[in-house]
């Protein structure tokens, strides 16, 4: 009698947990197709359809696409101005590099350098002691001067030249 208990135990067990397995699966595979269905979609596009667009947004604002190789500027001098501070006055010297695109613009650039040192030194003094002392308003300087440098050299060259000012050097005493 105890036997049979048991088969009956192990017979009503076994669809349970047949049925379990199916269901976990099934789970699991639509789980699997939701994974590679997703990675498809967000990295399965097409570098070609990119490019396209890029060229389409360039051609809508009549600025032309220049991807060609990245050439640094070097300002000949550095910068060196005073800051008022709270307690006293701080001598800043930053050294700039400009990066640009192509050979083209790298001539152009080294032909304007004096109008282009013009907008940093003008963008520098406004700065306060506050602002340069922390990486956030290093960065905030750096993106004031490059937005400066932009519209400076837009009446002049008809496009934007600049595609990124850089620190090479920064002391404040």
């Amino acid at each position: 009698m105890a036997e049979e208990e048991s088969l009956e135990l192990e017979e009503s067990q076994e669809p349970k947990s047949k049925k379990k397995l199916v269901i976990f699966g099934a789970i699991g595979l639509v789980l699997l197709l939701l994974i590679g269905g997703g990675l498809w979609f967000f990295l399965g596009s097409s570098d070609t359809s990119e490019i396209a667009d890029t060229e389409e947004v360039a051609t809508e604002t009549g600025e032309p696409v220049n991807s060609g190789e990245a050439y640094y500027v070097g300002m000949p001098r550095p910068f060196l101005f005073n800051l008022p501070g709270v307690n006293r006055s701080r001598l800043v010297e930053i050294k700039v590099q400009l990066m640009v695109r192509g050979s083209e613009d790298d001539l152009l650039i080294k032909k304007h350098i004096p109008l282009i040192e013009d907008a940093l030194l003008t963008t520098f003094s406004s700065a306060d002691v506050q602002k340069l002392s922390s990486l956030a308003g290093k960065d905030e300087m750096r993106q004031l001067a490059l937005l400066n440098v932009q519209n400076t050299l837009q009446p002049v060259t008809g496009r934007k030249v600049v595609e990124k000012v850089l620190f090479t050097g920064f002391v404040m005493q």
